[in-house]
């Protein structure tokens, strides 16, 4: 493990995390102007096993999948390959709905939620999702409202790229991003990486074996104090109805249809490109490094891209969420110490995170679900000590 001096406290919250009871096993990169200044893990990788959690072992980091798969259509937006103001339907001539290309990764295309029942043989099949989608009727008209696309983002622009380039967005990740810049980073994760990734748990180290699939924004909400008034007050009500747009939206293709939930060798191979990434945190880290840098897109693109384009309350999460083209800027939803930083947030806790003025990227990943406030917080706490270490 290595941490720099300077940033001793990032080192002291990652313990802290730790002695509290709130991780398993984890692991926190940080880049400084390209230099990787922190490089920590601990804890066991399989609480059921004992494995303990290594230098290499990666983690499935749901939606911290988004900024990935944001990365590669904007990459193709920079070649002339794509128009993000052009009708969708331009490029996917069975889309139906009025949406635009930058609608799909703004949230505003109205499409959050499946409506036929995916069944769980389909869930390798990226096309066949997305055609379940090209016919559906907005549930608002594209480009009035925002709401988190938690599964669909991924159906949505994944079919783009598909008909733009003939690949999926996970080809397009290993041999334009990941593979020229040697992250350990998989959209698709091969059979070796499978094997050394963590296994995701909600229990403790103390606690009875369990599954883990995706942590409902709401449940974070109502595990430990009173959160049915203020911000969190509408997102508290959605989880608790079962059909409301966020349970929804989360819940089709249905992950816990799949013996041992997130774990399940199948989902990780799948590549969904809104939840499908397996990486280390110096995975992730790096990946925002060369984002910062200006490797995997023009500096000029990003610093578009990041510009928030909706913010406000999420019709889907019914809290404040701000988005840019892809990219998650700081709200409610994507919690940060600095204005500054861009990134997104993955179910349970995962962080990705840059910042061009601070020329700083972060990643964080674990395996244990920690639905309590103070659990989901892990992560805030380690990027504030790297911020007040700058």
């Amino acid at each position: 493990m290595h941490c720099h001096p300077r940033f001793a406290r990032v080192r002291a919250a990652f313990e802290r995390n730790f002695a509290d009871g709130h991780e398993v096993g984890a692991a926190f990169a940080v880049y400084l102007d390209g230099e990787l200044i922190v490089d920590l893990w601990d804890g066991t990788a399989d609480r059921v096993s004992g494995r303990p959690w290594e230098r290499d072992t990666p983690a499935f980091i749901f939606s911290c999948t988004k900024a990935v798969t944001a990365a590669v259509l904007l990459r193709l937006a920079e070649r002339g390959l794509v128009d993000l103001a052009a009708p969708v339907k331009e490029v996917w001539p069975e889309f139906t709905a009025p949406a635009t290309v930058e609608h799909l990764l703004t949230h505003q295309a109205g499409l959050p939620v499946i409506e036929e029942r995916v069944p769980v043989e389909e869930f390798g099949d990226l096309p066949a999702i997305a055609a379940r989608l090209a016919g559906q009727q907005p549930v608002w008209e594209p480009g009035t409202a925002h709401g988190y696309h938690a599964l669909t983002y991924g159906f949505l622009i994944g079919e783009v790229v598909r008909r733009v380039t003939g690949k999926s967005v996970g080809e397009l990740v290993a041999a334009d991003i990941a593979g020229p810049l040697d992250l350990e980073l998989w959209l698709g994760a091969p059979d070796p990486v499978i094997a050394r990734a963590a296994r995701l748990t909600t229990k403790r180290l103390s606690q009875q074996s369990g599954t883990a699939g995706p942590t409902e924004p709401a449940t974070e909400a109502l595990e430990g104090g009173d959160a049915t008034a203020g911000p969190l007050a509408g997102m508290v009500a959605a989880g608790r109805d079962p059909e409301s747009l966020v349970n929804r939206a989360m819940g089709n293709p249905r992950i816990n249809d799949l013996e041992g939930g997130a774990n399940n060798p199948a989902l990780l191979r799948a590549a969904w490109p809104a939840v499908g990434v397996v990486a280390t945190a110096r995975g992730l880290a790096g990946f925002y490094r060369a984002l910062v840098a200006g490797e995997v897109l023009e500096l000029g693109t990003l610093t578009d891209a990041i510009r928030p384009r909706v913010r406000g309350e999420d019709r889907v999460l019914r809290l404040d969420s701000s988005f840019g083209l892809g990219f998650m800027r700081p709200a409610l939803t994507f919690f940060s110490p600095a204005e500054t930083a861009f990134g997104h947030t993955g179910s349970g806790g995962f962080i990705g995170l840059g910042d061009l003025e601070h020329r700083l990227a972060i990643g964080y990943v674990m395996n244990h679900m920690d639905n309590a406030p103070a659990g989901s917080l892990r992560g805030y706490h380690l990027t504030k000590a790297v911020y007040d270490s700058l």
